[in-house]
């Protein structure tokens, strides 16, 4: 777990590249190390040990000519030294290790025996693969150079101003020079059509606790990010339990403006229950509008939600970090997997609600999964997400979307998770925690925290500014005063065109108000049809 970067190519300084990867030293405090290879290429790591506390170290070297460095957790390492790589000799117990290995078994067409999520890249003399998990959880950019050498980053911090051009590495591809980008990944249930399965709650229910079972892997504390919604709630409710009778108990987190948020009411009542250690962090809007260029900077991305989100998960990181913790379950993804967002209660058709389920899911390396990675490692905290787990998303995606679309108007949002999990012989979580209405994080940390900002962002620009903003800027142009600014920080750090197209824009389908609050949805309990009044924030 961490930071890498590879430089691929002969004649780069190898001093240069040190520095470059120290730009990503937030993602992981424990070591730091480079490996220069024959031919001149640069591995290096800046890294957060998890697995093996003393070992693990890398950049780790194969059993012959290969070295790899590697970003994220490989749940099913284990079970892959003692099958298909037990005659390999390992010089660690990092789960990191079996990627090597793996590379010289079976040379390029090994991603799908991966199960977790990660990104890597393995260089042998001339020969080198990169590759990313199936849905983008570990953030990975790759570029080239005017001298024609490609490189490979967790973050583009660390490459932005060293390539021509660079991009977003495609989750669920490996790349190699021979054969570009191979998409490896390609489940069923990316064609609509799939989703033909009967509803088995049984089986989402046990999927998901396996999937929250294998991310409480690992040598150090894990704690829950508790917003007192579904999605966090359950993901605590299991962990609990998973981890009942254990020295220590479980610690969970909310955030909020103060003890009335939204979250913050209902973690707490969902904490009491659950019996956990509970953490409640406040925050002012003051402290948030200071961290807002710190907070651009680290999530790389000028996108409305993520930056509003961004701001108090990353104030609630830093928190979490202090208690010491080093790993984090979260309730990511869950909205997208079963159309949990208040818009997709207006979806026009079954297949259209399915086609933007499996859309959210494929993009959320974009917004929501990239502000989460990014806003936590800033404090070298991992971050880590059952509800997108390969085996759960292909449980849950491909129940027939009748089933995830009830008629009944209080039971849309994630009807399914909600049915299976409402277990009165054995509780999960209290009834009014579980049929808790969709609270987005932005709005659910308090909703004077988006109104407000949205003032602060008017009084920073002038009217003058933002009619000069097509101008200024060309592509993916803001159009209003919240945009300008977000787009104004990230450009100072991030002056490259290439940099503004890894951006995307994250706007709810058919609704009228195109603000990405959930308030902004006439399905809101306290819908505020206002809260975009400078026009569509995009």
């Amino acid at each position: 777990m961490g930071g890498i970067l590879a430089v691929i190519g002969k004649g780069k300084d190898p001093q240069l590249v040190k520095e470059l990867s120290k730009r990503m030293s937030h993602r992981g405090v424990d070591d730091s190390d480079l490996h220069i290879m024959e031919n001149g290429s640069i591995l290096a790591s800046e890294r957060m040990s998890i697995m093996d506390l003393h070992s693990g170290k890398q950049p780790i070297q194969g059993s012959k000519s290969a070295w790899m460095v590697h970003n994220g957790e490989i749940y099913n390492h284990q079970e892959l030294r003692e099958g298909i790589l037990k005659y390999h000799t390992f010089k660690t117990k990092s789960d990191s290790e079996v990627i090597v290995h793996l590379y010289e078994e079976f040379g390029y067409d090994f991603c799908n025996l991966l199960d977790g999520d990660f990104a890597f890249v393995v260089v042998d003399g001339d020969d080198y693969i990169a590759g990313r998990d199936p849905v983008g959880v570990k953030p990975l950019y790759y570029g080239l150079d005017e001298r024609g050498r490609i490189y490979f980053s967790s973050e583009m911090k660390s490459i932005a101003d060293q390539c021509k051009s660079f991009s977003t590495f495609p989750p669920g591809h490996y790349y190699t020079a021979k054969t570009g980008f191979v998409k490896y990944y390609e489940p069923e249930y990316e064609e609509y059509e799939n989703a033909n399965q009967p509803l088995d709650l049984d089986l989402i229910r046990e999927s998901l606790i396996e999937s929250t079972r294998k991310r409480l892997m690992g040598n150090v504390n894990v704690g829950v990010l508790l917003s007192g919604g579904l999605d966090s709630s359950l993901t605590s409710a299991i962990a609990s339990r998973l981890l009942a009778g254990s020295k220590e108990k479980l610690h969970s987190f909310s955030i909020g403006l103060d003890a009335d948020a939204p979250d913050n009411i209902a973690a707490r009542k969902a904490a009491e229950f659950l019996g956990t250690e509970h953490h409640e962090i406040h925050f002012t809007v003051e402290q948030g509008v200071e961290i807002l260029e710190k907070l651009i900077y680290h999530i790389e991305t000028y996108d409305i939600i993520s930056v509003r989100s961004g701001v108090p998960m990353y104030l609630l990181a830093k928190a979490v970090k202090e208690n010491g913790i080093k790993v984090i379950l979260s309730g990511e993804g869950a909205d997208e997997v079963f159309g949990g967002h208040l818009y997709f209660r207006n979806a026009p058709s079954s297949e259209e609600f399915q086609k933007e389920t499996i859309e959210r899911v494929q993009k959320l390396f974009t917004a929501d999964i990239l502000r989460a990675d990014k806003s936590t490692m800033a404090h070298s905290l991992e971050l880590r997400v059952p509800f997108l787990d390969k085996d759960f998303l292909d449980v849950a995606i491909r129940i027939k979307t009748e089933e995830k679309q009830p008629k009944t108007y209080e039971a849309v949002e994630k009807y399914i998770l909600r049915k299976a999990f409402d277990t009165p012989e054995d509780p999960y979580l209290p009834l009014e925690i579980l049929w808790r209405q969709k609270e987005q994080f932005s709005d659910g940390v308090g909703y004077n925290w988006v109104d407000q900002l949205i003032e602060y962002c008017a009084s920073q620009v002038s009217d003058e500014q933002l009619a000069g903003a097509s101008v200024e800027f060309p592509y993916n142009s803001p159009t209003t005063k919240e945009a300008y600014l977000y787009r104004s920080i990230f450009h100072k750090y991030y002056p490259q065109v290439s940099a503004a197209q890894t951006v995307r824009k994250w706007i709810p389908k058919w609704q009228d108000n195109l603000d990405p609050s959930g308030r902004a949805n006439a399905a809101h309990l306290k819908a505020d049809t206002e809260i975009a009044k400078a026009g569509v924030t995009v």
